[in-house]
């Protein structure tokens, strides 16, 4: 999380258990009742599921949404990608922290605040379709998430692909993919957020 966003939004200090996942605090956190809040920013911290242990104590406060591709540790949408220079520059650029916006509930960086004026101005039309995940896994009904460096604009919109061969499989036809892709998103865009 930059400094600006951590401004903007508050940091977090309290960390919640969420089923399925939580965090080994070191022995200091698990003396929480006893000592009172022990300060996890300095203590090393590491991943395992241990959800079912039910440590209420514990927990990822992750800043995601499912319906569009977040990394859950940074908040960043499309890895950090500027959306806009897909079109602008045609080829994958890293946003800057000085240039974000929020947008679908994820963080967006940008490359300049032209970039970023132009996604304000039009999500929709900037952003990549179907949220970031792969059309020619969704036309298959399943989700995966598309990696920005495979991607391709076709009709003005932004698609990102796990894989250069699913990429290779939409281009040579985009209107079947985009078809079946359609069809099957409302329902797995709607089981996404359950």
């Amino acid at each position: 999380m930059t400094a600006q966003r951590q401004e903007r939004n508050g940091s977090r200090h309290e960390i919640r258990v969420r089923p399925g996942i939580a965090l080994i605090a070191g022995p200091a956190g698990l003396f929480r009742g006893a000592l009172g809040w022990i300060g996890l920013g300095w203590i090393g911290l590491g991943w395992i599921g241990f959800g079912a242990l039910g440590l209420h104590g514990f927990a990822a406060h992750a800043s995601t949404t499912e319906r569009v591709v977040v990394n859950r540790f940074s908040g960043l949408a499309i890895e950090g990608y500027d959306p806009v220079a897909y079109f602008v520059d045609a080829r994958p650029t890293i946003g800057l922290p000085d240039f974000e916006a929020s947008e679908a509930g994820a963080v967006w960086r940008f490359h300049n605040e032209g970039n970023r004026a132009g996604f304000i101005a039009h999500p929709d039309i900037y952003g990549p379709q179907f949220g970031g995940y792969d059309p020619v896994d969704l036309a298959r009904g399943v989700t995966y998430a598309g990696n920005p460096r495979f991607w391709l604009v076709s009709g003005q919109r932004l698609y990102l692909f796990g894989r250069e061969e699913n990429r290779a499989a939409f281009a040579a036809d985009p209107q079947r993919v985009l078809r079946e892709a359609n069809a099957r998103w409302p329902a797995l865009e709607q089981a996404l957020a359950q």
